[in-house]
């Protein structure tokens, strides 16, 4: 499942339709525990698709998929929280939010790096890893692109407008 999120995170900045659907989670200029779930829709199904059908093909248990998914809900809120907590060597491992805050770093050419979204394995395996002494701060993350609405229904229909 965390490989197929990692794998669909990147190709939502890669690909130019799934990245207007993805921009919605980039938006805010400050990580609060809400940005974890703020996403559009269809960028949710994308992103946990893959993954989702994996593994219900492999057989996986309706508990095993509710246990996963609810305990990724608590780890997105906690990555995504305003809380400076820090995992020393671990940080290396789990998707915390002193790592994935230069995720949302606001220069995007700059943001392509730690998409794991629980562990960054697999972005220590696919040269995606990034780490350095600071993590970017309130005003360092967001996105420079304004033209997204504030609104909930503007940004719902703004991916599928035409760029």
């Amino acid at each position: 499942m965390d490989l197929g999120l990692y794998a669909m995170h990147r190709a939502s900045h890669i690909s130019g339709f799934l990245w207007r659907l993805h921009a919605i989670h980039h938006m805010p200029e400050r990580l609060y525990w809400l940005n974890g779930g703020r996403r559009h829709p269809l960028s949710a199904l994308v992103l946990a698709g893959p993954g989702l059908i994996a593994l219900l093909v492999l057989g996986a248990t309706p508990i095993a998929l509710g246990a996963w998914l609810s305990i990724m809900s608590i780890h997105l809120a906690f990555q995504h929280a305003n809380l400076d907590y820090r995992l020393g060597p671990f940080r290396h491992v789990l998707g915390v939010g002193e790592m994935h805050r230069w995720h949302h770093k606001r220069e995007f050419e700059d943001a392509q790096v730690n998409f794991g979204e629980v562990f960054l394995i697999w972005d220590l395996l696919f040269g995606t890893h990034h780490d350095a002494p600071r993590s970017p701060a309130r005003g360092e993350v967001g996105l420079k692109d304004d033209d997204i609405p504030a609104t909930y229904l503007g940004q719902i229909l703004w991916p599928m407008r035409k760029r």
